[in-house]
């Protein structure tokens, strides 16, 4: 199996496209076209993950946290951060990082996050806007299920947990091909009448290019009629933050203390909110501030999240409990969800590849 292979996986979950459009997801330094041997996982890339990844045999790490964020200027291997970039290019280890795609899909950092505490229901706090268009087109009858399922395959008609979604209107088409034609119904330079459906199908626009060569390959008409409209709809699919409920309500303090330990946090900062018992809970995975509001219009008791700033609780006290754990700890929660999908997908594919995550790297930032 290629990396590229895994990558398509990775994307097929969390698609670079909806990205923060100043993050740099994605292959960071190395080569898709090599077969897989081992795989690291971890949060962050620095040297001892290196030696970790040399020591396993591993030559695909994935991270989180982008290693090359902001552009380079030059490659000074004087500098600490260059120094890694040349030792991983040197021994021909591909740095893959799923950043803020895996913090906006479902079953990424806030979903995991989310899971971890024990919510039950999960949903997203606010889901992205402006990332779907609709595909339009017109089918012979006896041909709607071959383009329909060719759309499906292709990415169309995906709404939160279905698929296949769309919506078929019956109606009469005509056409009349010049001498240059070769219709598939009818005859060239007569005015024909089809009995069609109309076929309406959402789907995500990065897969544009995907759907139109899906339709013109399934449909039977040689130039296929279809419009493409961009929609103002918030995607289901994709979104900030999640949300969840607790099975039973609990007091502020021993939820409180059920993050830290959850979370294996060594300290948490918080405060009292409304001073009653929570059990609706928002959570972000990272820097989640922006999403306190939205939490609070969702009617949570507590927002979990992490680098709070000193005003933001103040701003909120008597509002929502605000629980702000160590950034490392609210992510790290990934890790373990991310193998276990890796594994799931090799398994399906039939083949082995030992994916490993590095525990031993610590929190950069310490707490006495």
């Amino acid at each position: 199996m290629k990396i590229l292979d895994v990558i398509n996986f990775i994307e097929s979950w969390a698609p670079k496209q909806i990205s923060w459009d100043k993050d740099n997801a994605g292959l960071q330094i190395g080569s898709r076209d090599v077969s897989i041997d081992a795989i690291l996982l971890v949060l962050d890339v620095d040297d001892q993950v290196f030696k970790k990844a040399v020591r396993n045999s591993a030559n695909l790490i994935i991270s989180h946290h982008p290693l090359i964020f902001n552009p380079h200027k030059n490659l000074d291997f004087g500098v600490k951060r260059n120094q890694l970039i040349k030792n991983l290019i040197k021994h021909e280890i591909t740095l893959y990082s799923a950043h803020t795609n895996l913090d906006f899909t479902k079953d990424g950092v806030s979903f995991a996050l989310a899971q971890k505490l024990g919510l039950k229901g999960i949903d997203f706090i606010e889901n992205i806007p402006q990332t779907q268009y609709k595909i339009v087109t017109f089918v012979p009858q006896k041909n709607l299920e071959t383009v329909l399922t060719s759309l499906s395959t292709a990415g169309a008609g995906l709404i939160g947990e279905y698929s296949n979604c769309s919506f078929q209107t019956e109606g009469i088409g005509t056409f009349r091909g010049s001498e240059l034609s070769n219709p598939s119904v009818g005859k060239k330079g007569k005015l024909e009448k089809v009995a069609e459906v109309k076929l309406e199908m959402i789907f995500e626009k990065w897969k544009l290019n995907a759907l139109l060569k899906a339709l013109h390959e399934s449909h039977p008409y040689e130039e296929p009629a279809y419009d493409i409209y961009p929609l103002e709809n918030k995607n289901v699919n994709f979104g900030y933050g999640a949300f969840g409920i607790l099975d039973k309500q609990v007091e502020t303090e021993k939820f409180i203390r059920k993050v830290k330990t959850s979370l294996n946090a060594p300290s948490v900062k918080w405060t009292r909110g409304k001073l009653k018992p929570i059990q609706k809970v928002g959570v972000c995975g990272g820097s989640g501030s922006d999403l306190i509001q939205s939490a609070i219009a969702k009617k949570c008791d507590a927002f979990v999240t992490s680098d709070v700033k000193y005003h933001t609780f103040q701003d909120y006290e008597d509002e929502i409990v605000l629980i702000d754990v160590d950034h490392y700890y609210s992510e790290a929660v990934i890790l373990e969800v991310f193998k276990n999908k890796l594994e799931k997908f090799f398994k399906s594919q039939n083949v082995k590849v030992p994916v490993e995550i590095y525990y031993q790297q610590e929190n950069k930032i310490r707490v006495l």
